[in-house]
């Protein structure tokens, strides 16, 4: 492996979304100091109970909005939850949030996010008034 060992941590806010799937690929491959790295990793961590992140698809958008569909159908928020104390939407985001997952790893080659055809990053936003997402991204690798 040839050049120097780089690392670069930063903290990502994502504005507040509306319930569903959002790709957010834009948003990581923006970071000015990726373009820095030959060959390497990003750590994404989505730091939040009630919301996801993925790697998927991000070309049809009815991906998309099956996949809210099914997750609702898989954690619905009728069912007898004991943590109700912050609404009805809450508890069915915490399931989610654990069957998806809060973070992924990347490839960097040459500078970008090396990603299928047709692959993204999804933030997958469960809640129905949720906040802005903050997300922390470190780039590890050679440049």
């Amino acid at each position: 492996m040839s050049g120097s060992s780089l690392w670069h941590q930063v903290v990502l806010t994502i504005a507040a979304k509306r319930r569903g799937v959002h790709i957010i690929t834009d948003e990581i491959s923006r970071i000015p100091e990726l373009k820095k790295f030959k060959i390497g990793l990003a750590h994404i961590l989505l730091k939040h109970t009630s919301a996801s992140i993925s790697l998927n698809e991000c070309w049809d958008s009815s991906v998309r909005t099956d996949m809210e569909m099914m997750l609702n159908r898989i954690a619905p928020e009728n069912a007898p939850y004991k943590h109700t104390l912050e609404g009805p939407d809450d508890m069915p985001a915490h399931v989610k949030t654990a069957l998806v997952g809060a973070e992924v790893t990347v490839p960097i080659t040459d500078g970008k996010l090396n990603l299928g055809t047709w692959q993204g990053i999804w933030l997958c936003e469960h809640r129905d008034h949720a906040g802005p997402r903050s997300i922390v991204v470190t780039l590890q690798g050679t440049s």
